[in-house]
């Protein structure tokens, strides 16, 4: 099979700036070091997009209409993590909104994620990552609102000694933890098709929720109708998470990844996981976010015993 890797840009005119990568089938071309030999991945970086920081007119930006025709290619779209040019996410929205599965920025790993309410593409994300029905997944939402919405909520107190801990959350969102809530009805089923082997015959089923506290993330939130379904990064044959955007382009463009936002080399720091569903704040996994006081691990929870999950919360 012949090898041909065209590298594809498009700027100026009404167009935004884009990048496609075709690549053929054959495994031998799975690695960029066929394309970019002896270069370091700051520069692979710097080459990829090179175009993609062309200037345009202000006015021209506002009002141009991104136009991508979603093939076997990569979208790479580079962005400033400080957020000076989220104009460029424009495209991003679009292809989100059309079933897209893509890597995004969280303010800790980065997460592939698509639009929760399209079937296919949560169904696409697991085949991607190779997660099975029985694996969590957890939700990106914009605000307290999306929480209500597609959860029952937080705890808010009962006779048998459980504080209202709602104002204590507030404090942690946005931020890097995920909570582990009952959903409600308006979630999707397929978002919900996980939990241990207990969990499969009850009638209510939970999903991890998060705010993130990044510029790039909450750009693209904002402009999505609703949240986005998320999972962590990893390398395929090793449980490390994938930190740069350009070693992800790699391993997973070649799988069938629709689109990459790049906001620069992320730290192997996850969210900390915490269960509310039980009755106590028990932490599943201490990540980034520091355990608050009212937060308890394995050894401090007395209460019913609760399996190992998992976990491939962002």
């Amino acid at each position: 099979m012949a090898a041909e890797t065209k590298l594809v840009c498009s700027c100026g005119g009404d167009s935004a700036a884009g990048f496609s990568f075709r690549r053929s089938l054959s495994p031998l071309l799975a690695s960029s070091r066929v394309f970019f030999p002896n270069v370091t991945s700051d520069q692979r970086r710097r080459q990829l997009t090179a175009l993609a920081v062309v200037k345009r007119s202000p006015k021209r930006i506002k009002y141009s209409a991104p136009r991508f025709t979603k093939e076997d290619g990569l979208t790479y779209v580079a962005v400033d993590p400080s957020g000076s040019d989220l104009w460029k996410l424009d495209p991003v929205i679009d292809l989100l909104k059309q079933g897209a599965v893509g890597v995004i920025p969280t303010d800790t790993v980065y997460a592939l994620a698509c639009d929760l309410r399209s079937h296919s593409a949560v169904e696409r994300l697991r085949r991607l990552k190779k997660i099975e029905a029985s694996k969590p997944l957890s939700i990106l939402c914009r605000s307290f609102h999306d929480i209500d919405t597609y959860t029952t909520g937080f705890p808010r107190g009962n006779n048998q000694g459980l504080t209202d801990i709602f104002r204590a959350v507030k404090q942690c969102l946005p931020g890097p933890y995920t909570f582990i809530l009952t959903a409600s009805k308006a979630l999707p089923r397929q978002c919900t098709r996980y939990g241990t082997t207990a969990s499969k015959y009850v009638s209510r089923k939970n999903v991890g929720v998060r705010i993130p506290d990044d510029t790039v993330c909450q750009a693209i939130l904002e402009k999505m109708d609703a949240p986005l379904i998320a999972t962590s990064v990893k390398s395929m044959r090793e449980s490390e998470w994938i930190l740069d955007p350009v070693v992800i382009a790699d391993v997973y463009g070649p799988e069938g990844l629709d689109f990459i936002v790049d906001a620069g080399i992320r730290v192997a720091d996850p969210s900390t996981v915490v269960d509310m569903t039980g009755s106590s704040a028990l932490i599943l996994r201490q990540g980034k976010g520091p355990k608050q006081p009212w937060m308890v691990t394995d050894d401090e929870d007395s209460g019913v015993k609760r399996k190992e999950l998992t976990l491939n919360f962002v």
